[in-house]
């Protein structure tokens, strides 16, 4: 089974998209809290991800989804374009009080800043948010 795309709750890309502006800006009443800048991590073990690149734009809203089941870190969280293409993850050691935020209800985001092949080697940057309301 692959786990390159996923299903993603509609209301959540609409809460996304429909909480700015035309002008880009949250509307009001929507606190849209900046909390880190990190990279996407895991790009390179992606197969698509060449593929996944050419559609990414600056600014781009990134989903994020906890996945409690990894075997390899249970603060695990997932990072998808809103395709529900699978990017990579928050990097581990960045991912803790994230994960705690999403487990306690909180909706975590990001958008991606930039991105440049680095050898076969994504690196994207990204700016990870808490929408309040």
């Amino acid at each position: 089974m692959s786990k390159d795309i996923v299903a993603i709750n509609p209301r959540i890309i609409n809460l996304l998209i429909n909480s700015f502006g035309k002008d880009g800006l949250p509307l009001p009443y929507v606190k849209e809290i900046f909390l880190m800048e990190c990279h996407i991590a895991g790009t390179s073990y992606r197969e698509n991800i060449k593929e996944i690149e050419k559609e990414l734009q600056e600014k781009d809203l990134l989903v994020f989804k906890r996945e409690t089941d990894n075997q390899h870190d249970k603060l695990a969280i997932v990072i998808f374009d809103t395709k529900g293409q699978k990017l990579g993850y928050v990097p581990r050691d960045r991912n803790e009080v994230i994960a705690r935020l999403m487990d306690a209800g909180k909706l975590i985001f990001g958008k991606l800043e930039r991105k440049q092949w680095k050898d076969d080697w994504l690196k994207a940057d990204i700016r990870v948010y808490m929408r309040d309301m």
